[in-house]
């Protein structure tokens, strides 16, 4: 592990009370695909952890993720 990645890691109290989701609970929320999940975490729409090969997406970056997509319909 990089000293970069330590750096970047939340504090230990900070951890506390986090959830995450998979890519498959995350695509379900909102239904899309799990396809539209990975294209959103590659382009950086939306923020995941990664444990191994698999993506865990914290729950709080679904919810402000969703929060900020609200439109208008003028």
């Amino acid at each position: 592990m990089s000293s970069q990645q330590l750096t970047d890691a939340p504090p230990a109290d900070e951890l506390d009370g986090l959830n995450f989701l998979t890519v498959g609970e995350v695509a379900g929320v909102m239904r899309v695909s799990k396809v539209t999940v990975y294209r959103m975490l590659h382009s950086g729409e939306l923020t995941a952890v990664r444990v191994g090969r698999s993506f865990r997406v914290p729950a709080k970056a679904v919810r402000e993720y969703l929060s900020g997509a609200y439109v208008s319909a003028d």
